[in-house]
């Protein structure tokens, strides 16, 4: 006999939509997260952008997942009042080079089922936003923005309404197969004091942490870890646009974008810098490179306008050079391991993925797979 049913490590976006739709089947569902506060690492340090699903290879699970995800999240947060906004996106070409690779990322948007993206030329730009340069740009009317805290209590909500529970403070530190079937997950509290909990299924939806906890249980074959942070900037001032910038997307990565929250405060960022441990601080020095790469489409940015804001790590499975890599999500059949799915390198577009992985993984945890 197990103490628990079922078991989920790690309380952020993925691991919250994971247990709540495991919830929803009649599981009894416990969610492990060691810091003191729900999705306070990557869920709550990222852009807060829901993605259309424009860039990424097709059939991959983060083109599959985003799409389908972003429809979800879009009725989720509608149906229980989380804040959003469709604002829409536009990918700004800043060259007449730039216009062929926009209608290259218009066709693989089209692959992967986003339909509804728009060519605007220079004139209708600059009349929507004047101070944007460029020679013509996509907008993606899809695109929007998520309170992504509020997401999330909600989501820990119906998992709650559901019989479902999260623990708080509790760090697990070791996992062991059980001889009969089921795992026993050896956890920490907050005052070191030790103990063990068993289930019969296993949910690793641990992030950064994953592989290293993984690795403890013989066959899981859990991959490499980097980390790869991202600081932003905030501008001082009014937003100079009502929509998200994106530069055409640059060799490793999607370049020194806009972003808005949901007051319309302006930000930019993330960049990339591969580290070995987290660590959050943000330079100063490392806004001094923004400047020109916002001024290809924003000449008027103002000396001394950008300010240290934050930083996420991103939790890469792939390093420095690497091609990125897909979200890695192995149920029995990947590992043989019955009851265990981990999930690896869920980095964007992982928040707008969340509700879709969910389902996801509750499937493969019921069929079995």
């Amino acid at each position: 006999m197990h103490d628990i049913e079922t078991l989920v490590i790690g309380a952020g976006a993925v691991g919250l939509a994971i247990a709540r739709e495991l919830a929803l089947t009649g599981r009894e569902v416990m969610v492990l997260e060691q810091h003191g506060l729900i999705g306070s690492e990557t869920s709550a340090r990222n852009s807060e952008v829901i993605h259309a699903g424009i860039y990424y290879p097709t059939g991959s699970l983060k083109a599959r997942f985003c799409v389908e995800g972003k429809e979800r999240l879009y009725r989720f947060c509608a149906e229980n009042g989380v804040g959003f906004e469709q604002i829409g996106k536009l990918i700004v070409a800043s060259n007449n080079d730039q216009l062929e690779q926009l209608q290259s990322i218009r066709r693989k948007a089209a692959e992967n089922g986003v339909t509804d993206l728009v060519f605007l030329d220079q004139d209708s730009l600059n009349e929507a936003e004047p101070e944007l340069a460029c020679t013509g740009a996509l907008h993606s009317p899809s695109t929007g923005i998520i309170d992504s805290h509020g997401f999330m209590l909600a989501l820990q909500g119906e998992l709650e309404a559901n019989g479902g529970q999260v623990v708080l403070n509790t760090r697990v530190a070791r996992l062991e197969r059980l001889a009969d079937g089921g795992y026993r997950v050896h956890a920490e509290t907050e005052g070191t004091e030790t103990y063990a909990l068993t289930c019969k299924e296993l949910i690793l939806s641990a992030g950064h942490g994953a592989p290293a906890l993984a690795a403890g249980l013989e066959g899981a074959n859990p991959p490499a870890a980097y980390l790869a942070k991202g600081s932003y900037f905030k501008l001082q001032g009014k937003a100079p646009f009502s929509k998200l910038i994106y530069p055409v997307p640059e060799p490793g990565g999607l370049g020194v974008h806009l972003t808005l929250d949901l007051q319309h405060q302006a930000r930019f960022g993330p960049d990339v810098e591969w580290v070995e441990v987290a660590d959050y601080r943000v330079d100063p020095a490392r806004g001094d490179k923004f400047y020109a790469a916002i001024r290809s489409y924003w000449p008027g940015l103002p000396d001394d306008a950008l300010l240290p804001d934050y930083s996420g790590i991103r939790p890469k499975i792939a390093g420095p050079g690497e091609p990125a890599a897909d979200f890695r999500i192995d149920g029995p059949s990947d590992h043989g391991l019955a009851g265990l799915v981990t999930l690896y390198g869920i980095e964007s577009p992982g928040l707008t993925s969340a509700m879709a992985i969910g389902s996801y993984v509750a499937q493969l945890v019921t069929i079995g797979l």
